[in-house]
């Protein structure tokens, strides 16, 4: 027969991990599941908060830009070993170095007004997220065996390109929740604000995850803690989605939890990253050979800044009578 053993080492530290934070968060649902209590017939709404609308606007603008700033500094080091062959490979670099400056700018900016360079900026890193999405499956399909696992883990990888269009989405929509009229909650397209961006977000969410589960499956989870990605944001996506597409006026508190943790997560994976970096050979020493093929150092804040805009998008919720 057999003989079994119980998780050991990094894989219990793991499990325990997991284990305490879905028992918090099914705590926080518990204590804060329950809907608010509805408004007696012919009770006045409360007005909203024109400054609650403009501090979720510069929530997003801090998601865009955090977003950014990964695929910045990703891409160049992901192009930079490619030598740039394509010269369009600049184009992400220097795309995403605008939207990290005009976040930076909508961040630090109290108006509540959009402002027509970040709005043409953010406009522009959507366009160039779907182009290069486009290319980079094109990368994929050309190669011999084309959707074969050896070329999706070591082609074009498809999520950097999907990360900056999400950073001009998020950068785009926190320029709507900034011309909300005084007065007034506010509205994407005619629908609560709240439920588009945390839509969005735990699409965001998702797509990470799925590309963190490639690249840690080629790695073969060797180490417990690669394991995560793949747990704890698909969480928080799902809770997420059911705040966007759910009842309206709920408490979402286990949802807030998550998405604190995922974010988190994101910096946290990046001290994974620098430390999986030091473990190859000749370490820091070896620095300019062992940032190209070690873990993506760069990497792991795209989890932060979605969590940033889930939280922006409970925020909206919350101060939306009927969301």
């Amino acid at each position: 027969m057999a003989e079994t053993h119980s998780p050991t080492g990094a894989a219990r530290t793991m499990l325990a991990f997991i284990g305490s934070l879905t028992l918090a968060a099914m705590m926080a649902a518990a204590r804060g599941g329950k809907h608010p209590p509805p408004r007696r017939p012919g009770a006045t709404a409360p007005v909203p908060d024109p400054a609650s609308a403009n501090r979720s606007a510069r929530r997003l603008n801090e998601a865009a830009g955090t977003l950014a700033a990964s695929v910045l500094f990703d891409s160049a080091i992901e192009h930079y070993r490619g030598q740039f062959e394509n010269r369009a490979m600049y184009t992400p670099i220097v795309t995403a170095a605008l939207a990290l400056a005009v976040s930076a700018h909508g961040t630090a900016d109290r108006r509540q007004a959009s402002h027509v360079l970040r709005d043409t900026v953010y406009a522009i890193t959507s366009v160039v997220g779907l182009i290069g999405t486009g290319f980079h499956l094109f990368n994929i399909r050309k190669k011999p065996g084309r959707w074969s696992w050896q070329n999706l883990f070591y082609s074009a990888p498809i999520g950097a390109p999907m990360a900056i269009g999400l950073s001009g989405l998020l950068g785009f929509l926190s320029e709507r929740v900034r011309d909300t009229p005084s007065g007034r909650v506010p509205r994407i397209a005619g629908l609560p604000a709240g439920r588009v961006v945390g839509a969005a977000a735990g699409l965001g969410l998702a797509g990470t995850t799925s590309e963190a589960g490639l690249l840690h499956f080629r790695g073969s989870f060797h180490d417990p803690f690669m394991y995560l990605p793949v747990t704890i944001p698909p969480v928080a996506a799902a809770c997420l989605t059911d705040a966007a597409f759910g009842r309206a006026r709920t408490r979402r508190d286990a949802t807030r939890w998550w998405l604190r943790a995922t974010a988190l997560l994101g910096i946290s994976g990046t001290a994974f990253h620098a430390t999986g970096v030091g473990r190859d050979m000749g370490g820091w020493r070896n620095w300019q050979q062992n940032i190209l093929n070690g873990p993506p150092i760069p990497a792991p804040p795209a989890f932060t800044g979605l969590a940033l805009a889930g939280l922006a998008a409970l925020d909206l919720l919350e101060d939306d009578p009927d969301a």
